[in-house]
């Protein structure tokens, strides 16, 4: 029989958390359209991959945002919807890389390199607002790990930028897309897992009280 009784009140929210998620989804938006642009122009797989993440991360901030005022149980499944976005793109990430194998047409290296930077020094900036945050409940680690993959991401791509360069071939973006793609879905499995664990704190914690 479901059990009757209701939640704990939840807390109220960090003021500086939500500042700092207000500034992650205006620096993803504007990051999102920025390298959305320049991966058509340059033909990069990783560059598109990563203006996808840009613009999933911009969703799962505003997510975040919606929540961030409920109870661990709304907080849980809000990560857990993040947790399985990440996985599906990045499982998306893979299949695109695997389709562009065939074509084999290196992207422009300049381009992925110069952009690359770009967003390397927005989403440090973003990393450093949200690290003393990275402890925190599932939807609070979530949005940690976001930027943290986002950092790294960068940093692949300018690495695949000067590979393309060097070698004249598309190999370079292709692995890094791929290891985008495997980022993602190691992560997202890790989000699902602990909002799965919040969830059930969530509804043990009514269950008692």
């Amino acid at each position: 029989m479901p059990c009757q009784c209701s939640a704990p009140e939840p807390k109220v929210p960090d003021a500086r958390f939500r500042r700092a998620l207000w500034i992650a989804l205006w620096v993803n938006l504007g990051m999102f359209l920025v390298e959305g642009i320049a991966s058509f122009q340059a033909g990069s797989v990783s560059l598109m991959a990563d203006a996808i993440d840009f613009f999933g991360d911009s969703a799962n901030y505003v997510l975040s945002l919606s929540v961030l005022s409920m109870g661990l149980l709304w907080r849980g499944r809000a990560a857990l919807v993040k947790g399985v976005t990440m996985l599906l793109f990045g499982l998306a990430v893979l299949a695109r890389a695997g389709w562009n194998l065939q074509a084999g047409v290196p992207p422009e290296a300049m381009t992925m390199g110069a952009v690359g930077a770009l967003a390397l020094v927005a989403n440090i900036s973003v990393a450093m607002l949200l690290f003393a945050h990275r402890d925190g409940d599932s939807n609070m680690r979530s949005v940690w790990l976001c930027s943290r993959n986002d950092a790294l991401s960068n940093i692949a791509v300018m690495l695949a930028a000067v590979g393309v360069f060097g070698t004249g071939s598309a190999w370079p973006d292709l692995l890094v897309a791929a290891i985008m793609g495997g980022l993602a879905v190691t992560s997202g499995l890790s989000i699902i897992n602990h909002a799965r664990s919040d969830i059930s704190e969530a509804k043990a914690n009514a269950c008692t009280s």
